[in-house]
């Protein structure tokens, strides 16, 4: 009876390792953190991965209460939330470029209630759609399961620690935050920024003029034309971010 318990906890220090990896990645990765993969989805997605990836590893048997097993428990919360915020920084490029047109367009009161993200712009929430539609007909779910299961060979557990070159990738990597959102709102913040010079010259011309009833319209009708004529770029530059974001990850696990 002793044997059969010690067989169990030995079980249950190794099985450990993979569903702390996999639990801490799923939490922090896009797609897997919305509202309709609440916690019971993640956690039954979790026990699934790990029971797949489990027997394809020699997993070490660590005590997760000795110093040891304390900096490996932190080591493998800290590889998967880096794995997940990798790709995170791309939904919130697309929030952000949502909420940079939505001002420049007047429709900031505009809001939805997105229980990943809080309060955002309803422009926001459609780019989110549309980019998880992209990510799930690129395969991004099954490339990121993927590359979550190749991390256990790239980084060992309990013979390899996350180190500063990965967490400098994942900062470098962040300023797409900005860049992403950038490459997805010009064409439509341009065209509006035309419009408002229009405005202001028609305001100055005609002071009498309620720029406020013109201009609110004007801007509304031409932002939503730009998008409409910008759809087939956006959702282009949405491809490329995704595609982007697996390299930097590839990159955070040392592959190259």
């Amino acid at each position: 009876m002793e044997i059969f318990y010690a067989d169990i906890a030995t079980k249950l220090m190794t099985v450990l390792w993979p569903l702390i990896r996999i639990g801490s990645a799923l939490m922090t990765a896009p797609i897997f953190t919305a509202e309709s993969a609440n916690t019971r989805v993640r956690l039954i997605l979790t026990i699934t991965l790990t029971v797949l990836i489990f027997p394809l590893q020699d997993w070490p048997i660590i005590d997760p209460i000795s110093p040891a097993g304390m900096g490996a428990l932190l080591n493998e919360i800290a590889i998967g939330t880096l794995m997940g915020f990798s790709l995170q920084i791309v939904s919130s490029a697309i929030i952000l470029a949502g909420q940079a047109i939505s001002a420049t367009m007047g429709l900031s009161m505009a809001t939805f209630l997105d229980p990943t993200s809080g309060q955002v712009p309803v422009l926001s929430e459609f780019f989110t759609i549309m980019s998880t539609l992209i990510f799930l007909g690129m395969g991004g779910h099954i490339l990121f399961i993927s590359l979550l299961a190749d991390s256990f060979n790239l980084l060992p557990v309990g013979q390899s620690i996350i180190g500063l070159k990965s967490i400098n990738a994942l900062l470098a990597w962040s300023s797409m935050l900005f860049i992403g959102a950038l490459m997805i709102s010009i064409p439509v913040i341009t065209a509006l920024l035309l419009i408002n010079v229009g405005l202001g010259v028609v305001t100055r011309a005609a002071p009498s003029l309620n720029i406020f009833s013109v201009g609110l319209p004007a801007t509304i009708a031409t932002g939503f034309i730009m998008l409409i004529f910008s759809m087939s770029g956006i959702g282009t530059r949405l491809v490329w971010l995704w595609q982007q974001s697996f390299e930097k990850l590839h990159t955070i696990l040392g592959v190259h």
